[in-house]
């Protein structure tokens, strides 16, 4: 398979394995050693099938050496390593085809950027989620510390801001009349747009029924010139009858 794979792909290069997880096994370890055969630092990438999560589908790892703090013995483990999902040119060109076809024109960007707004929200309310797990089975000792992660969350934590601080709150609460006004500016310019669209409105339907009017007259006066006419005609063939005779 990887001699046929050679042929067929002679450019592209194998940077590792995947499977279907969608969470780690313990047999990993052990297909990830037999794929150092092909490529020494091999990648393991879970792809989840059915994703129930929002955000990418796709997990990617890398063994690396894990020294314990008791003085056991090193052993392999997977490490989280970024990861993001890309495509060629023909392939972009080809999924741009399709959305014309997918792509609701009747969304607007305004809903768009809400729409991600709250999957943002929703993918960050699943992460806490798992911190909190991984916390919980940490307190009660069903998994071992990881002083790494200790650190990165004490990180997080320094970053976020105290709200209790008076300056935070009133700086919160001036943004927030800020983006109200803007909102409400926003919502009576498209109320005077509407009325005037409105007035605009009765203005053509009264200037069209208007003509409509004036035109109806002309049609009347026309034919009754027109029959006028006929009967003027009428009466002086008669005339001419009566002279002849």
């Amino acid at each position: 398979m990887y001699g046929m794979f050679k042929k067929v792909n002679a450019r592209e290069r194998i940077v590792g394995w995947y499977h279907t997880g969608p969470k780690l096994h313990k047999n990993d370890i052990a297909i990830n050693e037999l794929m150092k055969r092909y490529c020494s630092n091999s990648v393991l990438v879970i792809i989840d099938v059915k994703p129930k999560d929002l955000g990418l589908p796709t997990e990617g790892y890398i063994s690396v050496e894990e020294v314990h703090d008791d003085g056991t013995p090193t052993s392999k483990t997977f490490e989280h390593v970024t990861s993001e999902i890309g495509a060629e040119e023909a392939e972009e060109v080809g999924v741009e085809h399709l959305l014309r076809d997918i792509k609701d024109t009747t969304v607007g960007t305004l809903s768009q950027r809400i729409t991600n707004q709250v999957h943002g929200l929703k993918g960050l309310n699943s992460k806490l989620l798992d911190i909190r797990s991984y916390l919980e089975k940490v307190a009660v000792g069903k998994l071992p510390i990881n002083h790494q992660i200790i650190y990165q969350l004490q990180d997080v934590f320094n970053l976020l801001p105290d709200v209790n601080l008076q300056e935070f709150v009133k700086a919160f609460y001036l943004k927030t009349n800020d983006q109200m006004v803007v909102v409400y500016l926003a919502s009576l310019i498209r109320s005077v747009v509407a009325l005037h669209n409105l007035i605009n409105n009765k203005i053509a339907n009264r200037d069209a029924e208007k003509k409509e009017g004036q035109e109806k007259e002309e049609s009347k006066k026309e034919r009754k010139d027109e029959k006028e006419k006929e009967k003027e005609k009428g009466e002086a063939k008669k005339e001419e009858k009566k002279e002849k005779k």
